[in-house]
């Protein structure tokens, strides 16, 4: 993480970032994104970040009904998703595998 990726607090000094269970900020917030944007009730739209094993796996859960939206036909649209996701995870540093969870 550069300089210019660290927050800052008013008077210009960089605070350190503690490491979380949540590696990949960038990636998360696009999957966010795209799932809240694919299903009825972006409300019900949930990621969880798993960290127990090598790669960092974000678990998607969304309301009742809309999973067949995300999953799209013959899995099409999750592919997508998870292509995309994937790609912002290099920003990361990270390796993540993307998990659409009843």
């Amino acid at each position: 993480m550069t300089d210019l990726d660290q927050p800052a607090d008013e008077g210009g000094e960089i605070i350190p970032v503690e490491e979380s269970s949540q590696d990949a900020p960038t990636a998360t917030a696009v999957l966010e994104y795209l799932v809240r944007n694919v299903v009825d009730d972006p409300d019900g739209v949930r990621v969880e970040a798993d960290d127990s094993r090598s790669r960092l796996q974000l678990n998607v859960h969304v309301a009742d009904g809309d999973m067949g939206r995300v999953i799209g036909r013959r899995g099409r649209v999750a592919n997508a998703i998870r292509t995309v996701v994937r790609a912002a995870a290099v920003r990361d540093g990270v390796d993540v595998d993307v998990e659409f969870v009843d």
